[in-house]
């Protein structure tokens, strides 16, 4: 059956479901001599015989009923692949991997339900990790393209700055800082703090704004949830160090206030990643230029912050300089602090 070919088996598909062959090259717009011959054909590379006419029709053998379940399972696998290929031709039809780490999922999904409105057919695949299972989904090229906050420093990776993002401390309402202005640092490890884990991004960027002082916290609490933390410092558990953009909702209704901490809101940005030898689907490439050129400002629609805490103007200010992709030009982008 190596030698068999793919017209063969369409052949001998239309030959068996109609029981013709004389309908069968109809439908092929073939001869029915050339439908005689490709049958032929079949049977010497199977070795066994296919058909057998009883009168004037025509029956399956054992061998031929055996052969036509792989011919659908056969022409099934070709139509998908074809239909696979298809979505590189284009942004309509096309399949989107996106990943996220569980700070962007605040926004993420109503930036992608814009992208998806403004290009019909698109279909989308979305997951949100930790940083350590993102970058590795990156790394097994499971994704195609990841937004975080703090990008990996390795060459293998292209980082574009999209939008700023803000850090508070946020504490319940009534807390006893929730007045004080200009609170230190060292004043602030002594109260108790409910943490995401390790390795998250939020955890990193934490350690990073706290410094020495870090070292201090009381730990009351630490989660994979930023729901779960939301909900313990409204209890009255401690204070956290969160995104603004996970807590926007909060800060409007009064649920959670954002303490006056020196160097607090602590900005940064949110980038788009992707490995620096990827060769993006035209889905993926629109989903990039998109989220570059129309992030910020939907992002501050989508989840506004207070104006005491607001980023000034649209646009993320760099930190590191991020050379381009080969072949595709990309914009400069800036790293952790």
């Amino acid at each position: 059956m190596k030698h068999a070919t793919l017209r063969q088996l369409k052949v001998f598909e239309a030959v068996a479901r109609l029981a013709s062959y004389s309908r069968a090259a109809e439908e092929l717009h073939l001869t029915q001599p050339a439908v005689s011959t490709q049958i032929r054909k079949l049977e010497s590379h199977a070795g066994l015989p296919l058909f057998e006419q009883l009168g004037r029709r025509i029956y399956l053998t054992a061998a031929g009923s055996e052969l036509l379940h792989h011919c659908h399972l056969i022409i099934r696998q070709f139509e998908e692949a074809e239909a696979a290929m298809t979505q590189f031709k284009g942004v309509t039809g096309g399949r989107l991997n996106v990943a996220v780490i569980s700070a962007g999922d605040y926004f993420l999904p109503s930036l992608l339900v814009e992208f998806a409105r403004r290009h019909q057919g698109v279909e989308i695949n979305l997951s949100v990790h930790n940083r350590g299972d993102l970058l590795q989904r990156l790394a097994d090229n499971l994704t195609d393209l990841a937004v975080m906050v703090r990008p990996p420093e390795d060459a293998d990776t292209v980082a574009e700055a999209f939008a700023p993002h803000p850090y508070l401390i946020v504490a319940p309402q009534g807390h006893a800082l929730q007045h004080v202005a200009g609170i230190t640092l060292a004043r602030l490890a002594r109260e108790p703090f409910i943490v995401r884990e390790a390795g998250s991004d939020t955890r990193h960027a934490m350690v990073d704004a706290l410094g020495r002082h870090g070292d201090k916290l009381k730990v009351a609490l630490e989660v994979k949830s930023t729901e779960t933390i939301k909900q313990a410092v409204i209890a009255g558990m401690g204070v956290a160090f969160l995104s603004g953009h996970t807590v926007s909702r909060e800060l409007r209704d009064g649920s959670l206030v954002a303490l006056d901490v020196a160097g607090f809101p602590l900005m940064l940005n949110w980038y788009l990643v992707q490995r620096r030898t990827k060769r993006l689907p035209p889905v993926a490439q629109a989903f990039r230029e998109f989220v570059l050129s129309e992030g910020a400002e939907l992002l501050s629609r989508l989840v506004p912050l207070p104006p005491a805490i607001k980023p000034r103007g649209g646009r993320p200010t760099p930190r590191r300089a991020s050379s381009p992709a080969p072949a595709r030009p990309a914009r400069r982008a800036a790293a952790r602090s």
